[in-house]
């Protein structure tokens, strides 16, 4: 069967740090929320944290975005995510699974749900990370849970049945979403899509990818012969 984006149930979130692109991905319906983090935000050129985070919520509507806080410490962790969810009810707040001593960050996602915070809580690997995180969060308000499917490809690991194994493990709480993260390739989206995640987390190029969905092979084979062809005359090679 062809593939087709009309036939997704899964939410695209658009990841990123670049205005300019999160401005016209606004406009763009097939794209159901946003994501950034600190790195992204690094890259992207990013200087005064809050005013980029207030120029982006003018923009993105009542659609859901998520905030990474940026310390290492517990206690400052929770006062920054507590500043980061007062700009917006739609504001979710990016939660490491760990500090960088590898600490557990579960009291404090305990404490941040039991006070009414959207978190999305990041950087996990393991189904055991998602189902230690998914107890502290069941039945509190709107979670997210980040599994870096990308990643654990990167292992050399297949994600997919560890995606599944998370998914069992929040399916009798209501108000988590599993979101696969940092996916490597389009065909990810439709991974995803499959096996039931709630949502995953695309680049600006990715999305861009999206356009190509359903295209003939026939004539994609075509275009990438004629592409070859025009880049060996441009380069003026001889033999």
């Amino acid at each position: 069967m062809t593939p087709s984006t009309d036939q997704l149930r899964i939410k695209v979130f658009a990841d990123g740090a670049d205005l300019d692109s999160i401005i016209t991905l606004a406009a763009n319906p097939l794209v159901q929320g946003f994501t950034t983090n600190p790195t992204l935000m690094r890259k992207a050129g990013v200087t005064d944290y809050t005013a980029f985070a207030q120029d982006v919520l003018q923009h993105v509507g009542d659609r859901p975005i998520s905030f990474e806080v940026f310390c290492d410490d517990f206690d400052e962790m929770e006062q920054q995510a507590k500043v980061i969810s007062s700009w917006g009810t739609n504001v979710y707040v990016k939660i490491p699974v760990s500090n960088t001593a590898g600490e557990p960050a579960l009291d404090l996602v305990s404490k941040l749900a039991d006070g009414g915070i959207n978190l999305n809580v990041t950087a996990l690997m393991t189904p055991a990370q998602v189902g230690q995180v998914a107890e502290r969060l069941a039945g509190g308000p709107p979670a997210c849970i980040s599994l870096f499917a990308g990643r654990i490809a990167d292992t050399g690991r297949d994600p997919i049945p560890l995606v599944e194994e998370s998914l069992a493990l929040i399916a009798h709480s209501p108000n988590l979403e599993l979101i696969w993260a940092s996916p490597r390739e389009v065909l990810n989206v439709f991974q995803a899509d499959d096996v039931g995640c709630h949502i995953i987390t695309v680049t600006s190029d990715l999305l861009a990818k999206l356009a190509g969905i359903g295209r003939d092979l026939d004539q994609f084979s075509l275009e990438t012969v004629q592409m070859f062809f025009s880049d060996a005359c441009a380069a003026g090679y001889t033999i």
